[in-house]
Order: structure tokens, then C-alpha cells, then sequence
């Protein structure tokens, strides 16, 4: 994940509509419950001490919780979902005959050089010796956001396929503009960005399974769903699946993931930018994913 560093992000504010998905005071079939989570998220965004968006989307029915959802924000280490993806999205193309293409088996040899801060495993990795495969090191990215393994598959993912796999996806204002620790980029404007509601429908393409076929997606969301130190499943009860991935920046917190409430997932993502207090954006999201769950877990048990 990408820490704090000695410069401020500057924040994008975009306001724009997405027709697709109604947020919900435009839903005819809001229940009081949903409105009173949406009532909720809108007190906490409120009284938030920096600039918040919230994108919260039921993936059953498609309603969606939205406060400032259009707004542009600095990803940080989330950008790291779309990283994913594209290698797993690579990997089936090669396995449908495609040429010059990643594979998840694909081998690399660890080389110091390459080495960026926070790198927690790659930087204990034995040169001229240790040899891991493209699967490795994106369990090293998503487990604990090792930023030079990020980097390495940036490089054989290719930079420009990944945006083009999320415009396939409709999404325009995702951008993955930079690898990690690139600072000097990011002074220039070439920040990683999205929005908290592309970030949900990136989710929820990857929950439907919209790009991969079934044994793929499958492995892609157990590998995201990896136990790993995040702010969406802080306050959950322990055993439920979250596939997330969080980031963070000087004065910015984001995770977007999805939590699979039995028979009821949602997808949600909160971004935060220009944060006093970068522990109080942490429990925010904790505090928003809590209520969440509360709102979702209500009908599971009912079916139950």
C-alpha cells in the first residue's frame, strides 16, 4: 500500500451522471430500512472533516447509495483491483490462443533494482535466486499491497491494456496513470483516480462475473478476498468474505471491496481526500461498512 508521503494530493471534484444505477431517493421501491441507511451514510459524510463519496450498490436488485459518488478521487493502493483484473482477464485470452499475453504461471526472477518502497515481501526476496510466478505476485499485492510486485505486473500487464479493459467496462474516469511510489508523476497530474461509484461497478462486474468465465472469477475474488490489514471488514463480524482492496495516500484513505452477506453481496467503495484526521477517514469507512452490513444482513436472516 502506498504510505504517506511528503507532498498533498490534490483533490478532483467531477460532478457528472451516470444513468445506469438511481441513488436512492430516486427509487420508487425504497423500504424505510434502505432509507434509513442512506439518512445514515449522508450524516457521516456530513460531518466528515475533509471531503467524502460513498457509492454503496446492492448487487441483487442494482439500487445504489450514492453521496458525491461522481466525484474524482485519488485511488492510491485500490487502483490495485484493476491491476488484478487485467491479469486474470490476460490470462484467459492466452488460454483462448491470444499471443504475447500474461499468464498467471508466467515466472519472474527477482531483481533488487526493481525494488520501490514498502515492499514488504519483495524486499526480503533473495537475488539471483528466488524465482515467483505472475499469481505470486498478485497475492503479494493484494495480501499486503507490495507496491514493487504492483509495479512488475503494471510492466506485463501493460498500463494501456488495463485502462482499455476499463473502458470495455464502460468505466471512464478510472485511471491508471502511474506505478507506484512514482511521485514525481503525481506532482505532474498523472494521480490514479477513479470514482466511488466506478469503483462499485468495477466491483460489481467482477461479483458478475461480466469479463472472466466462472473458474477464473472464482479465483480472482478468493485471491481479493484474502485476509489483509483494511478498513471495510475492520468492524464486520469475523468469517465474513470480503474481497477489497484499501489504499492510502497523505490525507487520503479509500477501500472499495465486496461483502458477500449470504445470498445478499454488495459492493461498496468510500474514498476520502484532504483528511485532518487520516484516522478518523479510517473509522469512517469502517463505521459506513458496519452499517451496511447491518442493512444487508437483515434480509439474509429473514430468509434463513
Amino acid at each position: 500500500m502506498e504510505r504517506l508521503a511528503a507532498f498533498s494530493i490534490a483533490f478532483v471534484f467531477i460532478a457528472s451522471a451516470f444513468g445506469r444505477q438511481k441513488p436512492v431517493n430516486e427509487s420508487s421501491g425504497s423500504d424505510l430500512s434502505w432509507k434509513n441507511l442512506d439518512a445514515r451514510v449522508g450524516e457521516m459524510v456530513q460531518r466528515f472533516d475533509g471531503v467524502m463519496g460513498v457509492a454503496i450498490v446492492d448487487l441483487t436488485d442494482g439500487r445504489m447509495i450514492s453521496r458525491n459518488a461522481d466525484g474524482v478521487f485519488p485511488t492510491a493502493s485500490s487502483i490495485k483491483i484493476a491491476i488484478l483484473l487485467e491479469l486474470y482477464h490476460q490470462e484467459q485470452e492466452a488460454r483462448a490462443g491470444a499471443e504475447r499475453k500474461a499468464k498467471l504461471d508466467d515466472v519472474y526472477n527477482f531483481d533488487p533494482k526493481e525494488l520501490v518502497e514498502f515492499s514488504q515481501i519483495m524486499a526480503g526476496l533473495t537475488p539471483g535466486v528466488t524465482r515467483v510466478t505472475n499469481r505470486d505476485l498478485a497475492q503479494f499485492m493484494v495480501a499486503v499491497s507490495d507496491n514493487t510486485a504492483a509495479n512488475i505486473l503494471i510492466d506485463r500487464v501493460g498500463k494501456d491494456n488495463v485502462n482499455a479493459m476499463l473502458r470495455g467496462l464502460g468505466l471512464t474516469k478510472t485511471m491508471l496513470r502511474r506505478k507506484m511510489m512514482d511521485f514525481a508523476a503525481a506532482r505532474r497530474g498523472e494521480e490514479n483516480v477513479s470514482t466511488p461509484q466506478e469503483m462499485t461497478r468495477l466491483l460489481e462486474a467482477i461479483c458478475k462475473g461480466k469479463l472472466l468465465n466462472k473458474e477464473l472469477n472464482q479465483q480472482l475474488i478468493k485471491q481479493l478476498s484474502t485476509l489483509k490489514e483494511s478498513y471495510i471488514p475492520h468492524d464486520l463480524p469475523a468469517g465474513v468474505q470480503v474481497a477489497n482492496k484499501p489504499g492510502n495516500l497523505q490525507n487520503v484513505r479509500t477501500d472499495s471491496g465486496i461483502v458477500f452477506v449470504t445470498d445478499r453481496p454488495f459492493a461498496m467503495s468510500v474514498m476520502t481526500s484532504n483528511a485532518r484526521d487520516e484516522r478518523a477517514a479510517e473509522r469512517a469507512i469502517s463505521e459506513i461498512a458496519l452499517e451496511a452490513y447491518r442493512y444487508f444482513e437483515m434480509p439474509s436472516k429473514s430468509s434463513q
